[in-house]
């Protein structure tokens, strides 16, 4: 079971809601995924009228939690303004907190992302800060009150997998009473597999789902290779070595002259 500010979840997969070909097949990779956590933008939320009220009846029916994402913002006062505004649309202190600083990268100004996390943090929101695999980011980000966190693995979706496997061993290592959530480009389930043999608590997929040429399919597959992963990383798994090892015992073994 995995706790996130106070709430039991047993899926260890979340799920974004954005660029599926219709709301149908968004409808069936969701209960395909088993995940019980969707993330949802605000614009998505508001953009075209009734449009978005349908939406979130969509999402309502489905019977899973909401995570309120700040997409698209570029600095703290968007950021912040946009959150406040989701928790008062969707009913929810929690927060996937955005504060892009790279148009290219969409990679997270980071100075901008701990500001607007200690602002959110003592206004009362959950916050779920999609950040870089930086140490000294992260150690600031749980100082301004952030009790998850949720580094990315590569850009939003690059599907490239996890490009300094290193660094994410080393967060999860320093940060081990602290709930991590790979978020951003991953692109196989095999990606995901790989980052929850590390340790790590959960995984945020959309585009390597979405973009799928069969999202239903895929996203029951990334759900299986997550659960894999964790089983392993709990099995202790083997580590690599410098040399071979035979499986099979020598002492017992027919000697022939």
């Amino acid at each position: 079971m995995l706790d996130l500010y106070g709430v039991e979840i047993t899926s260890r997969l979340f799920l974004g809601t954005a660029r599926y070909p219709s709301p149908k097949i968004l409808a069936d990779a969701v209960r395909t995924s088993r995940t019980e956590i969707v993330t949802v933008s605000l614009r998505r939320e508001t953009a075209g009228g009734k449009a978005g009220g349908s939406f979130l009846d969509l999402i309502a029916a489905l019977g899973v939690r909401i995570l309120p994402n700040t997409a698209g913002c570029h600095s703290v006062r968007e950021a912040v303004t946009t959150a406040q505004m989701a928790r008062e649309i969707f009913q929810t202190n929690w927060v996937k907190l955005e504060v892009i600083g790279h148009h290219d990268t969409l990679q997270p100004d980071v100075f901008a992302l701990v500001e607007a996390a200690r602002i959110l943090s003592e206004d009362g929101f959950e916050v779920f800060p999609y950040t870089t695999d930086d140490l000294v980011v992260a150690e600031r980000l749980v100082e301004a009150g952030c009790k998850v966190l949720m580094p990315w693995c590569a850009p939003i979706g690059s599907a490239m997998g996890p490009v300094n496997l290193p660094a994410l061993r080393a967060m999860r290592a320093h940060f081990a009473e602290i709930p991590l959530i790979v978020d951003a480009g991953l692109g196989r389930p095999s990606h995901a597999a790989a980052v929850m043999e590390l340790g790590y608590e959960a995984v945020l997929l959309n585009t390597a789902v979405a973009n799928a040429s069969d999202p239903v399919t895929m996203a029951g597959a990334f759900a299986d290779a997550i659960e894999a992963g964790r089983a392993g990383f709990k099995a202790g798994l083997l580590e690599p070595r410098d040399m071979a090892v035979s499986s099979t015992p020598v002492i017992g073994k027919a000697v022939f002259s």
